[in-house]
């Protein structure tokens, strides 16, 4: 074996396959990141799907690792970076995608009339309450929302109330028979809600 094949041979051990291996990890464990999220999101056909090549690249991630006489450490150090990479990646996957519906609690001493009336007017259906805190009377304020509409919502309810107390929870189902969680969109300005409001 010459010298420039040896050479090409320590390149492929020492770089290319822990290289290789380290993207592979990246691959499998955001899918699988993902696939977790789709089960909890109750997408029953779509989390199988990606199992599968979760798997397929796992296994062959793993051959590599462990064909050859010789322990390759740069490999163990790629397949450990791997996975928290891919972990990292995959919830970063999550969020860009925005799948699934949210519940947003908004808890406000203050007058959510205006928040109310806004928020119905930009289609989002929602549910109003009068409750009592520690403080005193208390105005709660319940939506079902697509998780992409949060900044959105998050944004409406600083608006109208900056010091206002909110929760968001993950919702694994619900019933759409009354209403849906978006009827429509709407252009209304906000200085148009506290005019109606005054003029009411």
């Amino acid at each position: 074996m010459g010298v420039s094949s040896l050479l090409d041979m320590n390149v492929y051990i020492w770089v290319i396959l822990p290289v290789l291996i380290f993207v592979g990890r990246i691959l499998d464990v955001s899918l699988g990141t993902i696939r977790i999220i789709f089960v909890a999101r109750n997408l029953k056909y779509i989390a199988p799907f990606i199992g599968f090549f979760e798997v397929m690249i796992w296994l062959l991630a793993v051959r590599q690792i462990m064909q050859g006489d010789r322990i390759n450490i740069a490999c163990f150090v790629a397949y450990a970076a791997g996975f928290a990479s891919g972990t990292y990646v995959g919830m970063y996957l999550e969020n860009l995608l925005s799948i699934g519906k949210v519940l947003i609690r908004v808890i406000t001493n203050k007058d959510a009339c205006d928040l109310v009336e806004y928020l119905r007017s930009a289609g989002y259906g929602l549910t109003s309450i009068d409750a009592l805190g520690s403080t005193g009377p208390v105005k709660v304020v319940f939506s079902v929302v697509e998780r992409h509409d949060i900044p959105k919502i998050v944004k409406i309810i600083e608006r109208f109330n900056p010091h206002a107390f909110y929760t968001i929870e993950d919702v694994r189902f619900v019933s759409e028979k009354v209403m849906p969680f978006r009827i429509r969109e709407s252009r209304m300005p906000l200085w148009m809600v506290s005019q109606r409001r005054r003029s009411a």
